[in-house]
């Protein structure tokens, strides 16, 4: 449901299953260093940085349209990183400016990738027409809005 759960919380969900409190430390640790859960602050902590990971995250955005060199957004609830592509940042941006579907995210991106003589690369080569280049973010960007996007809200970056 992409929730913080505390640890007692988690405990408590998995006990009648037989798992104990070693092994839900074991895989919680497992889990973290695989990138698929994270620490959070405590909601105190959120909202003091709310407001500064905004700012640094629009920055970041404003960077995309340029380049691809900054691959992570400031998440107030982990007041860490996460990664996001340059594409992905530009879906976000397209977003902020009132595109509200992926199909108009994507033609945001190919807007700025086509000023730029830039291509979407696919399997190692760059994408040939216009039509290929779309297509493909479309795509990507579909895939962003079902898995992407659900993790990005509950970090507070989207």
């Amino acid at each position: 449901d992409y929730k913080p759960k505390s640890i007692h919380d988690l405990e408590l969900a998995v006990r009648d299953a037989g798992v104990n409190y070693g092994k839900l430390r074991q895989a919680i640790m497992l889990l973290c260093g695989q990138g698929v859960v994270f620490p959070v602050q405590n909601e105190a902590e959120i909202d003091r940085a709310k407001a500064h990971t905004k700012l640094l995250n629009a920055h970041f955005l404003q960077k995309a349209r340029s380049s691809g060199d900054l691959s992570y957004l400031a998440s107030p609830v982990t007041g860490g990183g996460y990664p996001v592509s340059r594409f992905e940042q530009l879906y976000l941006l397209a977003q902020q400016q009132g595109h509200s579907s992926p199909e108009a995210w994507a033609h945001f991106a190919w807007s700025i990738l086509a000023i730029q003589g830039q291509a979407v690369v696919k399997d190692g080569n760059p994408l040939e027409t216009i039509e290929q280049n779309v297509a493909e973010l479309i795509t990507r960007a579909q895939v962003f809005a079902e898995k992407e996007m659900p993790i990005l809200k509950a970090l507070q970056i989207a």
